[in-house]
């Protein structure tokens, strides 16, 4: 069983078949599904280091992805009634959303906070490609700067 699951990670981890896992895996993390996509960002990267620059992009681009998708489910939620809608902590951080705008999509990569911080852009019908802009830089800078920082302090051993 061990050398299936060993065999099954070293194909999904091969270039024709990593990035592509590593999309998935990083718009499916963007969701609202608590699943990271930095693990398998470091893997693909540890196997394979010439991809770096190719790696961090696909992984932004799913997350951003996933991110809009959030945003959407977010507009959509708006013609739901919210049953804690009338919670103080509910209106100061709606005022603070409003008050930021498309700019509090920066802070989309935060653990916990920042999938449903998308959504809530959408309920709140910030703009869409505003907010999608910010989510793109925010999360392409995690995952550069993330990734460089694990791989400085773990470094291939070749």
């Amino acid at each position: 069983m061990q050398d299936w699951f060993d065999s099954l990670l070293v194909l999904l981890a091969l270039p024709r078949f990593g990035l592509s896992t590593l999309f998935v895996a990083a718009f499916i993390s963007a969701t609202l599904v608590p699943v990271g996509s930095e693990p398998a960002l470091y893997g693909l990267l540890r196997l394979n280091p010439d991809l770096f620059w190719s790696a961090i992009f696909v992984a932004s681009v799913g997350n951003t992805l996933g991110g809009a998708v959030d945003w959407w489910m977010g507009y959509g939620a708006h013609q739901v009634v919210d049953k804690y809608g009338r919670s103080r902590a509910h209106t100061k951080a709606i005022d603070w959303l409003r008050r930021l705008g498309p700019r509090a999509c920066l802070l989309a990569w935060l653990p916990v906070v920042g999938d449903p911080l998308c959504a809530v852009a959408g309920w709140l019908r910030l703009p869409f490609w505003p907010c999608v802009a910010y989510m793109a830089i925010g999360k392409f800078l995690r995952y550069l700067l993330m990734t460089a920082a694990l791989l400085y302090v773990f470094p291939a051993t070749r």
